[in-house]
């Protein structure tokens, strides 16, 4: 691991303290998650806490019973139990995440569904056979990638033909060079965030297609919540 990459990790570890007073810990809770009461309803109490989010990417989204689902940077569980429910019994959850205290947070939760399992690793190089899931799902990870390109990659790679990426990020415009310069807002999804034209170009960079996004919540003058959407390409037409 790195040395940027320990210090976020390290950065996300103090943030599940209780007690914690850091600029990470201040945006849990999903402060800038838009979760209904009934996305909520039968999880773990006080689950939100926990949660770093900027967004709820299973929203109005058309996963399947028997999907599978891969959460990149799973964070606590929450969206791994959102998953786990909107896929069924005859389903498939997996949620990568890099910080081992927060897949041991995770796990603690989950670990009573056996649809669910988690991995090690980083959204750069996923521990995840090729055209094997059905949907990515993210939210406010893709942004603290010091290679986000390389995670773009890596989510075309894994997504079966057809298959689908919905992610909840931020974007931003203009920020000034302080920001990006800044290790400690950049644990805070504020540094390393890049624009929604960047984003989109990445995406079909990639080999994704169908690239959308929907600014969905103003975070400050320069930062926005996002939900944005892609598509694998699907199987070639077979010959006659």
């Amino acid at each position: 691991m790195d040395k940027k990459r320990d210090r976020l990790s390290d950065a996300y570890s103090q943030a599940l303290q209780t007690d914690a007073d850091t600029v990470v810990a201040k945006t849990g809770g999903a402060a800038f998650a838009d979760y209904a009461e009934d996305d909520l309803q039968g999880l773990p109490d006080g689950i939100e806490a926990q949660s770093f989010g900027c967004g709820n990417p299973l929203a109005f989204s058309d996963v399947q019973p028997g999907d599978t689902v891969v959460d990149l940077g799973c964070g606590a569980g929450l969206d791994l139990l959102i998953a786990a429910e909107k896929v069924g019994e005859t389903g498939r959850v997996i949620g990568v995440d890099f910080n081992r205290d927060m897949l041991a947070l995770a796990e603690s939760r989950t670990r009573h569904l056996p649809t669910v399992e988690l991995r090690h690793g980083t959204i750069e190089a996923l521990p995840i056979a090729t055209g094997s899931v059905d949907w990515v799902i993210s939210n406010c990870v893709i942004n603290l990638s010091n290679d986000k390109q390389r995670a773009f990659d890596e989510i075309a790679r894994v997504l079966k033909p057809d298959g689908h990426m919905l992610v909840s990020d931020i974007v931003a415009d203009a920020l000034p060079w302080w920001v990006r310069r800044s290790g400690v807002l950049r644990a805070a999804c504020g540094g390393g965030v890049i624009s929604e034209a960047q984003y989109v170009a990445g995406l079909r960079a990639a080999g994704l297609h169908a690239v959308l996004t929907r600014l969905a919540l103003p975070i400050s003058r320069n930062l926005w919540s996002a939900r944005i959407t892609a598509t694998a390409p699907g199987l070639p037409p077979r010959s006659a």
